[in-house]
């Protein structure tokens, strides 16, 4: 069995692994660069040849793991790809978002090769989705190799999957998370038996303050809502529509439930609303916390969503005080709901920002998460800069375990070879670095390179 790396960086982009053993061929996830365009977002597919894929395995539908599926299709008319139901449905709808926004890039920004792929195209490609469950083992066509899913913790419906070959053991733990989150329970990964371990290093950069517990960045923005209420202020969260969106609207109504934050209209919208949609469809048959409730019914706050405004763009809020706008994107994304509003709001200084997930360096949510007070803030190219004068607070709500847990898990599973991937170098380099002290040399640490075949066993 051979590994090769097919995402073109080592970074947090494109994620897409490909599994070799003899002519069998298997290829775990298929991702999309967020921060490249065109056909420099995809992973490079070279060394797969066409139509050669036994399996397609997607661990989950964030964009980055997803994002290129229906490209790869098209290059593997003939193979299946497993997943787990809740993923394949979001996944359907993620990537019909995704070519109403590559329709509206193409024209916006002259970027000729979009949309990538069409509506028809992905409801055709339906017919090759097959759904396994957590747990229950599953041949892969065609080859000898089994595999299973197992809860990985990070959004409804993300996977972890084991990989055996004769009497050999592959994990690959695609987005992790080993705490509970307010609708999602920490990850249930196995822990013995595994020979191979392909992990992600997301936060091998961040180290958590000391003293932190969710519960007490759930009070920080508890507190941040009184004052911004109390001062006639809004407040706006940024949030990525899969995931955080329903993590933070159930958040909020605990938050109410509890009396830490007063009555105040609660505004979602666009893609978010739709994948809620699917949240409350799956609400109790899936491995979650809060089974049976349904979000778009029981949050007391909310504001029931709306349709989208002109046809191909976000829809457009009006400012009221003493509101709450979860809005995506999370990075703020030139274009998004969250974008458009902000460059409307963050000059009010009764208002404020709450960040609560990850915001790459380039995005405009970096800039305007470390603006300093008045500085002015450009967060598109088609408006005109802003003064940053709302309240800017982060909070650590992550959906992926800290280096400490993973590091954790690794070393309770200790590897003959550890694979280290989705991750800048700086996050790789210092599970290396501690892997070295922990693991006494009875585990190979690899970073692999762009197409470069490691020999797993």
């Amino acid at each position: 069995m051979r590994f090769r790396n097919l995402t073109r960086r080592r970074e947090i982009g494109a994620n897409c692994y490909l599994l070799e053993s003899g002519d069998h061929r298997v290829v775990l996830d298929a991702g999309m660069h967020p921060k490249q365009v065109g056909f420099d977002a995809l992973p490079d597919f070279g060394p797969l040849p066409h139509d050669t894929a036994d399996g397609i395995i997607i661990t989950h539908a964030h964009h980055d793991h997803i994002g290129a599926l229906p490209v790869l299709m098209r290059k593997q008319p003939s193979t299946p790809v497993f997943m787990t139901e809740i993923t394949g449905e979001i996944t359907s709808g993620m990537l019909h978002n995704s070519v109403n926004v590559m329709t509206a890039q193409r024209v916006e920004n002259s970027i000729s090769e979009y949309p990538l792929f069409t509506h028809k195209e992905l409801d055709e490609n339906r017919a090759n989705y097959v759904y396994r469950d957590l747990n229950r083992p599953f041949e892969i066509p065609d080859t000898n190799m089994e595999a299973s899913f197992y809860d990985a913790g990070h959004i409804l419906g993300s996977t972890g999957v084991m990989i055996k070959e004769g009497g050999n053991t592959l994990f690959y733990t695609g987005d992790v998370n080993f705490e509970p989150q307010t609708i999602s329970m920490a990850a249930d990964f196995p822990t013995s038996g595994i020979d191979v371990l392909v992990v992600e290093t997301t936060r091998g950069t961040y180290a958590r303050p000391e003293g932190y517990s969710r519960k007490g960045e759930k009070e920080r923005l508890a507190a941040l809502i009184r004052d911004t209420f109390d001062a006639n202020g809004s407040v706006l969260i940024p949030v990525f529509a899969l995931g955080k969106t329903q993590e933070v609207m159930l958040m909020l109504h605990e938050l109410h439930e509890e009396g830490l934050i007063p009555e105040m209209p609660l505004h979602i919208g666009g893609l978010g609303t739709k994948i809620t949609v699917l949240y409350d469809h799956y609400s109790d048959r899936s491995r979650r916390n809060y089974k049976g409730f349904q979000l778009l019914e029981d949050v007391k706050m909310l504001i029931k969503p709306e349709k989208r405004g002109r046809r191909g763009g976000p829809r457009q809020f009006v400012y009221q005080p003493r509101t709450i706008y979860c809005l995506s994107s999370g990075m703020m994304t030139e274009g998004t709901a969250s974008n458009q509003f902000a460059s409307k709001f963050i000059d009010n200084p009764r208002n404020a920002v709450a960040f609560v997930g990850y915001t790459d360096p380039e995005s405009p949510g970096f800039r305007l998460r470390h603006a300093k007070a008045g500085e002015k803030i450009k967060l598109s190219p088609d408006l005109p800069a802003v003064e940053a004068n709302a309240r800017i607070e982060s909070y650590d709500l992550s959906a992926h375990a800290t280096r400490e847990q993973i590091a954790d898990y690794v070393e309770k599973v200790r590897p003959k070879k550890l694979l280290l991937v989705h991750g800048e170098t700086d996050s790789q380099d210092w599970f290396r670095a501690r892997f070295a002290e922990t693991l006494n040399g009875g585990t190979e640490i690899i970073q692999p390179n762009l197409h470069e075949p490691i020999t797993l066993w």
